[in-house]
């Protein structure tokens, strides 16, 4: 945010920082996936809520650095001030979708869990 309020990055740049948020996202995702998932397995004991509860971790950490580049260059080659509204749209999204990442994978898997 603050590079593109400076004027360091210009929406130009846009494949350059994705592709640089997307390969944090996904070793944040992996990093605490492993974290949440291992701390879930600790709590219930079982495999599959490890798994579910890291998998969407990891779906979330993803989303949220690709909307994290998004939502700001979208709003500046909209010549809107991504500073105002840009942490409201990350914010609503990634805590939508980390739900959906959680409850959906836990619905989809709730035959091998217990």
């Amino acid at each position: 945010m603050r590079s593109l309020a400076l004027g360091e990055i210009e929406p130009r740049d846009a494949n350059r920082i994705l592709n640089k948020e997307i390969m944090l996202g996904v070793i944040r995702g992996v990093l605490f996936g492993l974290i949440v998932g291992i701390a879930a397995f600790l709590w219930k004991g079982e495999w599959g809520w490890g798994f579910v509860v890291g998998t969407a971790m990891l779906l979330n950490m993803l989303v949220a650095g690709l909307l994290g580049t998004v939502i700001p260059l979208g709003m500046k080659a909209f010549r809107l001030d991504p500073a105002i509204a840009s942490g409201v749209f990350l914010t609503t999204f990634t805590d939508m979708l980390g739900f959906l990442f959680l409850l959906g994978l836990a619905t989809l898997l709730i035959g091998q869990l217990t």
